[in-house]
Order: C-alpha cells, then structure tokens, then sequence
C-alpha cells in the first residue's frame, strides 16, 4: 500500500518545498503577506523580512507571488541565491534578469541601462517592477550599495523598483553598515516561529490540504505538544519531524501518532546530531 492511500491523501502533506498552496497563514505569515502586498500596490520601495532558517521565508515569497497572479501591470523578477563574486557579475546578472541587451562593458553601463529600463517600464508603460531576493544574507556590501543605488530611481511620486529581500538575521548588521540603507526600508518585518497552537493548526492544515478528510485525527494533541517542544515551532521542522511521523504510522500498523511514538523518533535523531 502506498503513502498516499494508507494516509488516505491525494498529496504529500509535509514537504518542504516552497508550494504557497500549502502556505500556513499563521497570524505573523498572514500580517507579512499582506503588508509585503500593500507596500508593493502603493510603490514604497523596500521591503525587508527577516527570520531565522525553516520560518517560512521562501514559501512566503511564494505566496506573494501567488497574491498578483494574474495581474498583468505587476512585472515580477526572483533571485533564489545570489552569492555574486563581485559588483559587476551582480549588475550583469540584474541586466540579464530584467531582459536588457546587449553587453555592457562597465558598471556604470550597467546601471544606466537598467535606470531606462526602469523608466520605460514604470513610468512609460505604467507597469509595477518587483525584485525579491531570497537568501539575502548572502548579499555582499557592494551587493547593498548597487540596491541602494537603484532604490535612488524615483519619481515625485514613487520608487521606481519595487525591492523585497528576504534574508537571515546575519544580514541586519550588514545592512546597518551601508550609509542610509536602513533610511530606504518601508517595511520591516520579522518572522518568529509558531506557538503550540499554531503549530497544531499548521499540521491540521497540511493534511487537510493534501486532501485528508478522516473523521479521527492523525496526531494526537499531546504528540503535538511534544512536536512543538522539539522543533521550537519552526516550519520547516515540523514538516520534517511530521513526514517522518506519517511513515512510522504506516509502516507500524498505528492509527494515530502518539507522543510517545513522537519521543522515540526525537531520540533516534539525537543520535545523528551527536
């Protein structure tokens, strides 16, 4: 008997890839979502999320984009990793990103291109441009400068580039060191991990999303307990903390996971965290 079947899903509930279908709306996901919305829709500028690693970053990014789908004025650009080597191959990867040819030899090149296509797009033909970067702890000092450049790409009215990054805690002070780059941040936001409750409402609703319609749950409210007491009510654990739980449900005959059966798995990964 399969996965899916035994669990009677139609989907895998506790992945950990970023499908904002399975987005969890927990109170501070949802307060991000929507100010990141808002900040876009009235043209602020900048951005920043921050959160330590497994707190939903990434799927957030995801439903973000999920949020303007269909709109066809927003234009929206991603960078996944950008660990650049220097200024220049950063500027060269945000040309090619945003369409523009051809070749620029200079950086100045570069960013005077990327000035018109701004122009062009946002003030010409009336179109909202967005950047999100993901992993953003990732992103040097002149990383910082370049953005802080093109933030500078204004209207009287608006900013020209709407810029979102999303990043790990190690980038604030980074960020702090680049003059008046904290001056340009319209929204700060900082994600937190889930409470016990929500980290109950997080695994209900993960497997209600894969399609589980039982009438007995899956978990048992203490096992819960102890999921949240070991993953700190980070996402991203839980999910694999989670996963595991389904397959030792299945391959020991069980009908619910227990907080013992929780405990015994607890333990066998402290072994390999030895």
């Amino acid at each position: 008997m399969s996965y899916l079947t035994a669990l009677h899903l139609e989907r895998e509930p506790f992945s950990t890839s970023p499908d904002p279908s399975f987005f969890y709306h927990s109170k501070e996901h949802y307060t991000a979502l929507n100010r990141l919305e808002i900040a876009i829709r009235l043209k602020r500028g900048l951005s920043l999320v921050l959160g330590d690693v497994g707190t939903g970053k990434t799927t957030l990014s995801r439903a973000l984009l999920q949020a303007f789908d269909g709109e066809d004025e927003f234009i929206f650009h991603m960078i996944l990793d950008p660990a650049f080597k220097s200024e220049y191959q950063f500027l060269t990867h945000l040309t090619k990103l945003f369409g523009i040819s051809p070749f620029f030899r200079s950086t100045i090149d570069h960013r005077e291109a990327i000035e018109k296509y701004l122009f062009r797009r946002c003030v010409e033909e009336k179109k909202t441009v967005i950047l999100i970067i993901d992993e953003g702890q990732k992103l040097l000092q002149s990383h910082l400068e370049i953005l802080r450049t093109l933030l500078n790409y204004e209207t009287n009215e608006y900013k020209l580039l709407q810029l979102v990054i999303l990043a790990q805690m190690e980038l604030l002070p980074r960020i702090k060191r680049v003059r008046n780059f904290m001056d340009r941040v319209s929204l700060k936001y900082m994600l937190n991990p889930l409470d016990e409750q929500e980290t109950g409402n997080f695994i209900e609703f993960r497997l209600k999303q894969a399609g589980y319609s039982g009438e007995r749950p899956l978990m048992s409210r203490e096992a819960v307990k102890k999921v949240h007491e070991y993953t700190q009510g980070y996402p991203r654990q839980i999910a694999l903390l989670c996963h595991n739980a389904m397959e030792h449900l299945i391959m020991g005959g069980h009908e619910i996971v227990t907080a013992e059966l929780i405990e015994k798995m607890i333990s066998q990964e402290k072994i390999w965290n030895l």
